[in-house]
């Protein structure tokens, strides 16, 4: 860039060349910076994403749908693999809760910025008076575990619960107990307290697959408790998780103004129907650029194997 400028000035270069390197130079900074950010061990494994939808019934569980759609297609444009692994439908329109599971590189140390609550402001097409209504979800984002990473598990507080799954799949899905739930008494080594952890899974239309997965997200759970206890900005996050309700929004998208603003870090675009279809990167960033270089000293490494 340097030269560059140097030939411009005695003529030998052009304003334009000047300006196209420096762009090109600005954006590989601006990636290399980026990448600066997602240092931890953790940032670099896929992630698990839950979606809960808040209080307002038919209206958040619209806005929970929305939601899920837009990381789905974030992680499309990225070239992720995605598993819907456990989906609640809605009474009438949208869903209640949802897990997708998230295979690629960085993909957690990217969607770690999408925790906590995300508040809609629109005219509800539910609504026959055409009212602004105010709807909120929560987003939950913990590492999924690969095998280059040992959890342990006691076998003994396991136990198992099979279900018929619903919705689509066929007549075996809904013939079939496929459908597992899991649940694992966690003793918390911190306050001696005995903790249930709940999973369950229908993605598969085979029980043992999806025994076989329930225990892959007890694995990123239990990693993820860790995680929380040793790894101090995660440490953060987890702390800046509130109720599903007024003031504890990270993130408003509100249409009617046509615009996305997320609270942490002012960044804000008028490009709703663009945040909607999945361009998130600009937030990320944004959110990484403010928060994402602080590491921790004693980042977690549960009996990591060599491979």
């Amino acid at each position: 860039m340097q030269v560059l400028f140097d030939f411009a000035k005695s003529g030998e270069a052009s304003e334009a060349d000047v300006d196209e390197q420096y762009r090109i130079t600005l954006d590989a900074i601006e990636k290399l910076e980026l990448q600066n950010m997602l240092r931890n061990d953790e940032d670099k494994l896929g992630a698990v994403l839950k979606i809960n939808s808040g209080a307002g019934g038919t209206e958040s569980q619209d806005w929970a749908e929305m939601l899920m759609r837009m990381y789905l297609r974030w992680c499309e444009n990225k070239g992720y693999k995605t598993q819907i692994t456990n989906i609640l439908d809605g009474d009438d329109a949208g869903i209640k809760s949802v897990t997708v599971q998230i295979e690629g590189d960085f993909a957690y140390g990217y969607l770690k910025s999408e925790n906590g609550v995300h508040r809609l402001v629109r005219v509800s097409p539910f609504n026959a008076q055409g009212k602004r209504m105010t709807s909120f979800s929560s987003v939950f984002v913990s590492p999924l575990v690969d095998d280059s990473i040992e959890v342990v598990v006691n076998q003994a507080d396991i136990s198992w619960d099979t279900f018929r799954s619903s919705g689509a799949g066929g007549q075996n899905v809904n013939k079939v107990e496929t459908g597992v739930r899991l649940r694992y008494n966690y003793h918390d080594s911190d306050t001696g307290e005995v903790r249930e952890i709940l999973i369950e899974n229908t993605e598969s239309r085979s029980q043992l697959g999806n025994r076989e997965n329930a225990m892959r997200l007890l694995k990123s759970q239990l990693y993820d408790i860790e995680l929380q206890k040793r790894n101090a900005e995660q440490a953060k996050l987890e702390a800046g998780k509130k109720k599903i309700e007024w003031g504890s929004q990270i993130r408003s998208y509100v249409f009617d103004d046509r615009r996305v603003k997320d609270h942490r870090t002012n960044y804000q675009t008028s490009n709703v129907q663009g945040v909607m279809d999945g361009d998130l990167d600009d937030f990320i960033k944004a959110y990484l650029m403010e928060f994402g270089g602080k590491t921790n000293e004693n980042s977690i490494k549960i009996n990591s194997s060599a491979n």
